[in-house]
């Protein structure tokens, strides 16, 4: 059974619990992550949540995230996630945003509420995601992905929209 690390309101490690049970209308603050993977041409792979996801299912969404087990580096979630979800191995790993943190409501009322460090890494190997996780994908240039977050906020996970206004390689793309 998955179980994921609970938090106190200063993100101190209070607990854990299973994964399945904390995902609801009264979600507790736990930890995540989020990761954004870069081609060799710039892009950003953007993905669609699976219509099976708990929350947020059918929409588009950064490249994967998850929750790191108990005792797991975040690092090495990221890492086995990119195995589980995408099927893929990936390198360059870089934390860029070791702070983010969130809370929104899905139209159905689960809450998600994370500390949610972000990654960028690079993808090493052919993209092959599994169906239980992605039902769609697509590569996107920075600065139009940025734009479409602003234009159609709704159509994307809030934790996209909320990133993308902090992350450098979406601003940078503003600023030319």
């Amino acid at each position: 059974m998955d179980e994921v690390v609970l938090l106190s309101p200063d993100g101190e490690e209070i607990g854990r619990a299973p994964k399945a049970a904390v995902h609801g209308a009264d979600t507790p603050l736990h930890l995540a992550f989020s990761c954004y993977l870069h081609d060799d041409r710039g892009r950003i792979l953007v993905t669609r949540r699976a219509l099976e996801k708990r929350s947020w299912p059918g929409v588009w969404t950064n490249s994967f995230c998850g929750h790191p087990a108990p005792g797991e580096p975040v690092a090495d979630a990221v890492r086995r996630h990119a195995r589980h979800e995408l099927r893929i191995e990936i390198g360059d790993l870089a934390l860029e945003l070791p702070l983010f943190r969130y809370r929104a409501v899905d139209p159905a009322g689960v809450v998600e509420h994370e500390v949610c460090p972000v990654y960028s890494a690079r993808a090493l190997t052919p993209l092959a995601p599994s169906p239980h996780e992605v039902m769609e994908y697509a590569w996107a240039e920075p600065a139009q992905l940025a734009a479409a977050t602003r234009a159609t906020p709704w159509a994307f996970s809030p934790w996209l929209v909320l990133q993308v206004e902090l992350l450098d390689f979406f601003r940078l793309e503003d600023a030319a």
